[in-house]
């Protein structure tokens, strides 16, 4: 990620912009936007079309269903995405589960808890490998939530390494 690149957290399902994991961000990547989103998958992206639209290339983290969003952001302009963080991310949910995108070749990295029992580690990463060419998947000792691992991250490697 270079530093002129826009940052941008992507929240889960039932989460916010004050949620756990948004409010850890601002903390230690103040540069970063954290907007809420609502409704369908649908819904959200439209939502956050506007939003991409004041930078030109994005670095990406997504939470859950926000993972989902993220991946399909950077699968329909992979060009513009620098890198991709996704947690727990909900590919296996429609419409990336049911009719997976072509392959792109985006920087991606997944944290997935090996005790998740919202999303499907197995399936989620069969399709991340589908899709993602320059892949690295990270199973943890966590669950979907992923709070000990967000803890201990160290996002300015993870992100500007």
């Amino acid at each position: 990620m270079k530093h002129s690149d826009g940052l941008i957290f992507l929240h889960g399902l039932e989460s916010s912009s004050q949620g756990y994991k948004a409010r850890l961000l601002r903390r230690r990547l103040p540069a970063i936007l954290t907007p809420d989103f609502t409704g369908t998958i649908e819904e959200r992206m439209a939502q956050l079309i506007p939003i991409m639209e004041t930078h030109s290339t994005w670095s990406i983290i997504g939470s859950s269903f926000g993972g989902l969003m993220g991946a399909l952001f950077a699968c329909q302009h992979p060009q513009r995405v620098t890198k991709l963080l996704l947690l727990a991310p909900a590919l296996t949910r429609p419409p990336f589960a049911i009719t997976p995108p072509p392959p792109v070749n985006v920087p991606v990295t997944i944290y997935h808890g090996q005790h998740d029992t919202v999303i499907p580690l197995e399936l989620t990463r069969t399709l991340a490998e589908q899709v993602f060419l320059n892949l690295t998947f990270h199973i943890v000792d966590d669950d979907h939530i992923l709070r000990t691992v967000v803890d201990t991250l160290d996002w300015q490697t993870l992100l500007y390494g």
